[in-house]
């Protein structure tokens, strides 16, 4: 085989566990590009021996400067290179973007390898539904940005798939049941490596499993759309509504209730301040 790639930058995902992951076309890239961007090289070592891959590696990740992307960008055009993350595809919840956006403004080629996912993965295994998600990847680490970002999703009508450590499993579970009420969830950790776990119920089930017990590895938790319901009469949502204002402000209150009831959060709003003003 010919040992030369065409010049151009080449998106490879890796394993996200079991290196046997890995597909022939990344392998056979790895070992045939110019050089390697790897987020963590300690951690892309392993893939490239694994490979028997020898092209040096070059540290790229969300602290890079532009600088370096200027340098990679100018290389392109005569070499070929390989972007590569610690597990799974580049770019889910991983720098990239801006030197894909880079690369196509200067003209050069751009290809992707596509291999696993992390979050794909466990929407296989999570046995919720799967025709419409949401990724999301990790929350905010502060409990008031987190709870802000849940709202914003409560009512949408799709599978929500998060990326969380295990020291935060249990804070992040809390804010999900508190923030989209009793949803069907899973949480899988260690996917392809030996001590794979899916573990499902609702998610004050799972808050309760991991109160005292947070587990090692990544962590992917896959939540189910809300329910089908009838929508709410103006009796129910007056009745709701007038409660959760005794506690929050209109717009914290509409939210609340329409994650609720699965009305629209707009109609519930609207409502929230003619009662907030005394109708």
């Amino acid at each position: 085989m010919d040992q030369s790639l065409p010049p151009g930058l080449y998106i490879v995902a890796t394993p996200i566990g079991n290196l046997g992951d890995i597909t022939a076309r990344a392998a056979d890239t790895l070992r045939r590009v110019d050089y390697i961007l790897a987020e963590d090289k300690r951690v892309s070592a392993k893939l490239l021996a694994h490979v028997e891959a020898t092209a040096p590696m070059t540290p790229y990740h969300d602290h890079s400067d532009e600088k370096l992307r200027d340098r990679i960008v100018g290389d392109l055009g005569a070499k070929a290179i390989a972007l590569v993350s610690d597990a799974g595809t580049p770019l889910i919840s991983d720098p990239g973007y801006k030197l894909v956006r880079a690369a196509r403004a200067a003209g050069h080629a751009v290809h992707s390898l596509p291999g696993p996912c992390a979050a794909i993965a466990a929407l296989t295994l999570a046995g919720l539904p799967t025709d419409r998600f949401l990724f999301l990847g990790f929350l905010p680490a502060k409990s008031k940005a987190r709870a802000e970002a849940i709202e914003e999703v409560a009512a949408i009508r799709a599978s929500l798939v998060l990326y969380e450590g295990g020291s935060r499993l249990n804070e992040c579970l809390a804010a999900l049941a508190k923030g989209l009420g009793p949803r069907n969830a899973a949480v899988i950790r260690e996917i392809s490596k030996l001590h794979e776990e899916t573990v499902c119920g609702t998610l004050a089930e799972l808050d309760e499993r991991y109160a005292n017990t947070p587990p090692r590895g990544e962590i992917v938790i896959v939540v189910g759309p809300p329910p089908e319901q009838a929508e709410a009469s103006d009796a129910e949502l007056d009745a709701a509504l007038s409660d959760a204002l005794t506690r929050l402000s209109p717009s914290r209150a509409a939210a609340e209730v329409a994650a609720a009831l699965g009305v629209p959060r707009k109609r519930a709003y609207a409502r929230a301040l003619q009662l907030g003003a005394g109708d």
